[in-house]
């Protein structure tokens, strides 16, 4: 990940949100992964457990998918997360 530990846990958030995931609970979220030492690990375990937390993430409608692949793509998340993460916002629907 070299390169990639320049790039911070916000931007990778703002990504998402720029391409329409809306965030529940985002100030836990941010603080959670402030403090983790491996954000991207902290982040994949929070988009899958994170609802008792009150951490949800949901699709608007209009929600571009391309772009949601791209953030993956652009912070280095294995495609397991992404595919994870892809499921758990249809499945909010």
């Amino acid at each position: 990940m070299g390169s990639l530990s320049n790039e911070s846990f916000d931007e990778f958030l703002d990504s998402l949100k720029q391409a329409g995931v809306a965030i529940s609970n985002e100030r836990e979220l941010r603080e959670r992964l402030a403090e983790a030492q491996r954000w991207r690990f902290a982040f994949s375990t929070l988009a899958s457990n994170g609802r008792p937390l009150g951490i949800r993430f949901k699709d608007h409608e209009g929600a571009n998918h391309a772009e949601i692949h791209r953030a993956f793509s652009q912070f280095d998340f294995p495609e397991s997360v992404e595919a994870a993460f892809a499921a758990s916002l249809r499945s909010e629907h």
